[in-house]
């Protein structure tokens, strides 16, 4: 295998040092400065494991790909953990390989790195490739006054993201103002957004400033866009566009100043095409779209969450739970969270709650029958696209509409269960690798 590496990378246009165990690699590594070591993890002599650790204590931005051959998703998650760019699984194809090695050695200093995510966010938990794509999505577009859309399921962190943004940009110490739109009445929506005038209606005593005035010059953050009614998404264009807002019941035009950032749970283009949500409107709000991955597409995340959520309420509950069994841990592993990082807080909450000795056991990770933690026989995505979609909205689609959204949803899972293997993938899906490489590219995966 490593020969094989060594004159494929070669061709690649890469210059290739190698080294047959642990020990050569440190002393190849003290000759020769190189952009990326590519590592076994189980090795005989010193482990995979050991060389990271080792390499990063003198060089914390060299960046390190593991392989290895082994199921279980501890070495792997470990290596993650301490710091490794990206992990691939044996037996993995030449274009597997080659993209995530190019994209290794092709980081700039532009790119937030894990060392630098823990500086730069602190409040958001996450050092995967997914959530480092977002810092630095943030670290570019924070700066700037455009409008941003962020999307994704519920429980993800969609505003942990809008105050990163916020924080980072120029308006920093100005109001970042959260509202949730589905928490107001519809009766409400105008007037808790543009404010109103005293006597404008039954119980307005007194003029009171809008969400957009008490931001202006900083960051509105309109949580669940979604569900605005076509009156408020006009009258919310109409201010996108002109910078002014009329507060309800008065004559005064009132500029302003804000940058919106939105969040949605919904899938909106699919709102346009059924005429709950206004095209111009998405458009003028997604400038930047940032999607928010959920917690079973970072799997890799979870011991992190996990290390933090247990201080956080060993602190609060006063106890010295430190940990979580390794049986417990790979039970988190292997459970979907289909409610998200935010369950998961619940579930160690509950757990560090009942537990009467400083390590928490699976028994306790799980009480009620809604939260019971198993393996997903349905995979999460294929079950979800059914789920929020109704019967009239099925036959509307079509067959072939419903069955390409079912596969790729299939695929997508199946590739994720796999760690990114295509030859794993396709064995999971029972067709063949030349099959399952046309559907990627087909769905763009």
């Amino acid at each position: 295998m490593r020969d094989f590496l060594k004159i494929f990378l070669s061709k690649e246009g890469y210059r290739v040092l190698v080294a047959e165990n642990g020990d050569a690699a440190l002393a190849v590594l003290a000759e020769h400065p190189v952009d990326l070591v590519v590592s076994d993890i189980r090795m005989p002599g010193m482990s995979g494991l050991e060389l990271l650790e080792a390499i990063k204590e003198k060089s914390p931005d060299l960046p390190m790909v593991m392989i290895t051959a082994f199921a279980s998703p501890n070495d792997a998650v470990q290596a993650m953990k301490n710091g490794a760019y990206d992990y691939i699984s044996k037996p993995f194809n030449v274009d597997e390989i080659k993209t995530v090695i190019a994209a290794a050695t092709k980081r700039t200093d532009q790119t937030v790195s894990q060392e630098q995510a823990e500086q730069l966010f602190p409040n958001i938990i996450g050092r995967s490739r997914e959530m480092l794509k977002i810092f630095d999505m943030i670290k570019r577009i924070a700066p700037t006054p455009a409008n941003v859309l962020i999307y994704g399921e519920s429980g993800t962190g969609k505003e942990l993201v809008a105050q990163a943004i916020h924080a980072k940009s120029k308006v920093s110490r100005a109001p970042f103002v959260p509202i949730t739109c589905s928490a107001i009445p519809e009766e409400l929506m105008e007037s808790e957004l543009f404010g109103h005038v005293k006597g404008s209606f039954t119980g307005a005593i007194a003029d009171k400033p809008g969400l957009f005035q008490e931001a202006d010059s900083g960051t509105a953050f309109l949580d669940e866009i979604g569900e605005l009614t076509p009156i408020i998404q006009t009258k919310l264009l109409r201010v996108l566009q002109e910078r002014e807002i009329k507060p309800v019941g008065g004559t005064r035009i009132i500029p302003i100043n804000v940058r919106i950032i939105a969040a949605t749970n919904r899938i909106l283009e699919e709102e346009i095409l059924a005429g709950r949500f206004r095209e111009d409107l998405f458009y003028r709000l997604a400038v930047v779209p940032i999607r928010v991955p959920s917690l079973r597409e970072r799997k890799s995340d979870i011991p992190l969450l996990v290390e933090h959520f247990l201080q956080k309420y060993s602190h609060l509950l006063g106890k010295e739970i430190r940990e979580v069994s390794s049986y417990a841990m790979q039970v988190l592993m292997d459970y979907d969270f289909p409610g998200n990082v935010r369950e998961l807080e619940n579930i160690i909450e509950r757990g560090v709650a009942l537990e009467t000795s400083n390590i928490i056991l699976p028994e306790n990770l799980s009480v009620t029958g809604a939260l019971r933690l198993q393996k997903t026989t349905v995979p999460p995505a294929e079950s979800s696209y059914l789920a929020w979609t109704s019967e009239e909205e099925l036959y509307r689609r079509g067959l072939d509409e419903v069955v390409a959204g079912l596969e790729k949803k299939m695929i997508a899972h199946a590739l994720e269960k796999a760690g990114n293997s295509k030859t794993k993938a396709a064995e999971l899906l029972r067709v063949s690798f030349r099959s399952l490489r046309y559907k990627t590219k087909k769905y763009d995966l």
